[in-house]
């Protein structure tokens, strides 16, 4: 079982203020040129238009984040599989998914994920 945190109102609630004009496509079209990479490289295709541009370049990118998990700590994910046998290999560790448009630069939290062996 995985335990977890899901943004999804968050994203809307961006997305309405955008439309809104109680913010600027600068401040939510500003992904690092990192994560901008991570998406290209090894980011999961969404299948669908970005939210805020329309164009089909959202990609899903996954990163880690535990004490133990030694050179996997703060990196994307980029094999497949590579998340489940984390999970086998290590007690507890967070799994963040960013929503990444590569056309625009929209960027958003997706969801937290808690994962590993202690997780029930």
């Amino acid at each position: 079982m995985v335990k977890g945190t899901d943004y999804a109102l968050a994203r809307r609630a961006v997305l309405r203020d955008l439309k809104a004009g109680r913010v600027s496509r600068n401040d939510v079209c500003d992904a690092h040129p990192e994560l901008l990479r991570a998406a290209r490289n090894v980011g999961d295709p969404v299948g669908k238009a970005c939210p805020v541009c329309r164009s089909k370049q959202l990609f899903y990118v996954s990163y880690v984040y535990g004490d133990r998990l030694r050179s996997a700590n703060g990196r994307a994910l980029s094999q497949p599989g590579e998340l489940d046998e984390l999970a086998r290999k290590h007690d507890e560790f967070d799994c963040y998914v960013v929503e990444v448009c590569t056309k625009c630069r929209w960027n958003h939290l997706g969801r937290r994920e808690l994962r590993g062996t202690k997780v029930s």
